[in-house]
């Protein structure tokens, strides 16, 4: 039973790992063009990236946890019920869109109400509109994606993923450098590399969720019907993911943009640590998916003798991948850095910040896999309320904290990655006692999650 349920997670998890791996490089990649253009594009591309994010991350954090529905319909063998939540998310797609439209051109604002340089906050703004604009796609790949990996076919996202940033990564350099009859876009030529290669993998996924095999299956062609059950469980189960993502990414994004009204130095030292961040973080996230999938499937097939295996499991690949990048951040500080720093007047600020601010990292990569292990247990598991509370809690002292630290005592950059650092740590500590609680696997919570009434 052990060796079945390792296999299976690491069955699971690894072409989501390589899914996620891929997103990462295609971020990676962009803000490494955008360092060959100049620091102020490379710390702009972070900038409008993350507003980006903030504005669709609570209509994202609703519409990922198709996964776990879709996983728990899965595991109580009610198929056809599982095309009906990728219809109802794409329902809510549609109703969230107008509304991102709107908020994103009220967040456009804040580039220069946060003090940053005209120059950035203006090429901020094009890069996060662009992206805006081409939102829709995003959240319906968002929705169609997590189905895939809520039926244990992650093997499709990762074809899908893949492919969308091998297509990615040559059309961004010719978009942003200009090639042949091809201008030169600059950082909106990223933004237009970035919707283009995610149309292209949407229509990947499509065909695989048309193919006459799998509509047969799942009974796709039947899947068009309102059903007031599916909706009440995303409503119940899918908003407090959404809103915790939101909440979690507006105090990031407004620490962020803290730092970078400081100067062309802090905000690219910033963007360097955040790029070797995503090395770390977003593979992670594929191993995230996949427990959130499997103990979904456990739960909505009532096997719950094979939770603990999953967390043990979980917690062995997580820690295992952290630690050897931890080691790897501390003793190649220097030369991780160095790859993004051209030669010019802010050199030798991004050398001297830009190290001591990869020593925090390479402290907290640990605290980000206990974060996100324990995290997809619970989130699988349904226990999402109290995720929201816990986590917007946890990050939202730490942006009073980052306020007094930064704009009122003026203590400077390195006082304020400490703080940032030491939330991350206490967070992973909350995750682990609450994983360790009994309060989210009794037979009556279990039973609340799958319920479809109000």
């Amino acid at each position: 039973m052990k060796h079945s349920t390792t296999k299976e997670l690491l069955v699971l998890a690894y072409p989501m790992v390589i899914s996620q791996g891929a997103f990462a490089a295609m971020i990676f990649t962009d803000r490494f063009f955008m360092s060959m253009v100049s620091p102020t594009h490379m710390a702009a591309s972070l900038g409008g990236g993350v507003a980006s994010y903030f504005c669709m991350s609570l209509f994202i954090g609703v519409l990922s946890y198709t996964n776990a529905l879709v996983a728990q319909y899965f595991g109580s063998k009610e198929l056809h019920k599982c095309t009906r939540v990728v219809s109802h998310g794409l329902l809510l797609t549609a109703c969230f869109v107008p509304v991102l439209l709107a908020l994103g051109f009220i967040v456009d604002d804040l580039f220069l109400f946060m003090g940053h340089e005209e120059t950035m906050a203006a090429l901020e703004s094009k890069y996060f509109l662009i992206l805006i604009w081409g939102a829709s796609f995003s959240l319906a790949k968002t929705c169609i994606a997590s189905y895939f990996s809520g039926i244990g076919q992650t093997r499709v996202v990762m074809i899908a993923d893949t492919l969308g940033v091998a297509l990615n990564i040559p059309l961004s350099y010719v978009l942003i450098f200009g090639v042949g009859f091809v201008p030169e876009l600059g950082i909106e030529g990223a933004a237009y590399g970035t919707i283009v290669s995610t149309i292209f993998s949407l229509a990947i996924f499509f065909g695989f969720y048309l193919d006459p095999h799998h509509r047969r299956r799942f009974q796709v062609n039947a899947s068009l019907v309102f059903d007031i059950g599916i909706l009440r469980r995303f409503v119940r189960l899918g908003f407090p993911s959404g809103i915790e993502m939101f909440l979690n990414v507006a105090a990031f994004n407004l620490f962020l943009l803290m730092c970078k009204s400081d100067g062309v130095v802090d905000a690219a030292s910033a963007a360097i640590v955040v790029n070797w961040d995503i090395v770390a973080f977003v593979p992670m996230i594929g191993l995230n998916v996949a427990i959130i999938s499997l103990v979904g499937r456990f739960i909505g097939a009532n096997n719950l003798t094979n939770l603990r295996e999953v967390m043990r499991a979980g917690f062995v690949m997580g820690i295992g991948y952290s630690s050897v990048l931890a080691v790897l951040f501390l003793l190649l500080r220097e030369p991780l850095v160095q790859i993004f720093v051209a030669p010019g007047p802010h050199a030798d600020g991004l050398m001297g910040l830009g190290p001591f601010m990869m020593i925090g990292l390479a402290t907290y990569v640990l605290a980000d896999a206990i974060i996100l292990i324990s995290g997809g247990v619970l989130r699988g598991a349904g226990d999402t309320q109290w995720l929201m509370w816990a986590s917007v809690f946890m990050h939202w002292l730490m942006l009073l904290v980052q306020y007094l630290v930064i704009k009122v005592w003026a203590l400077g950059p390195e006082a304020s990655w400490v703080v940032f650092v030491a939330m991350i740590l206490a967070t992973g500590l909350v995750y682990l006692w609450r994983l360790a609680g009994p309060k989210w696997r009794t037979p009556e919570a279990f039973a609340r999650v799958m319920s479809e009434q109000a």
